[in-house]
């Protein structure tokens, strides 16, 4: 019996690893996206969120939250101490969120879209209280109009993006033999 718990907690394991490492390069291949003219900085469509939001509704909080505070990390290692804590506040924000809105939720046609729109949302309302608090200074929220805007499209890309991925993702997780994606929850 031990060495089926050692099996199961290194596939944990290297699954939670092939997962960081493809929300990481999503998020490195994002961060080389120009900023659009004449926009608030930091309107990016947040494809390494489709990585949390899949852990978030094939595997579990506890994975989803690992990966979005490891994401974070990866951000404070690679743009630096305010990069990471946007990126932090705003996952965080956003993750909360998301579980609130799959517990709302019951599986149905629409229901990535749901949780990945408000996940979105908040994750730019988080990234905004971040800013506020790092400037000391409540101006970054005029921007709100324009990034609760970008957030729903980005929301609703993810929730697109994440649907054309799942037989990918779920080959890398193994959730096709144990926990298979239910399309319901398209």
């Amino acid at each position: 019996m031990p060495d089926n718990k050692y099996k199961l907690s290194a596939r944990r394991l290297a699954t939670m690893g092939l997962l960081m490492a493809l929300a990481a390069a999503l998020n490195f291949l994002e961060s080389l996206i120009p900023a659009m003219p004449m926009m608030p900085p930091g309107i990016k469509p947040g494809f390494s969120n489709i990585v949390v939001a899949y852990c978030l509704f094939y595997l579990n909080s506890r994975d989803a939250l690992a990966i979005a505070v490891l994401k974070s990390g990866f951000v404070l290692l690679t743009r630096g101490v305010t990069a990471g804590m946007m990126s932090l506040s705003g996952g965080l924000l956003s993750l909360v969120v998301m579980i609130l809105a799959k517990k709302l939720t019951k599986p149905g046609k629409f229901r990535f879209f749901y949780v990945n729109v408000p996940g979105a949302v908040f994750h730019n309302i988080g990234q905004l209280c971040m800013a506020s608090l790092l400037l000391k200074n409540t101006a970054v929220f005029y921007s709100l109009p324009v990034l609760f805007t970008a957030g729903v499209l980005m929301g609703c890309l993810t929730a697109v993006l994440l649907r054309a991925v799942l037989p990918a993702l779920s080959r890398i997780s193994g959730a096709g033999g144990e926990k298979p994606f239910r399309k319901d929850d398209w």
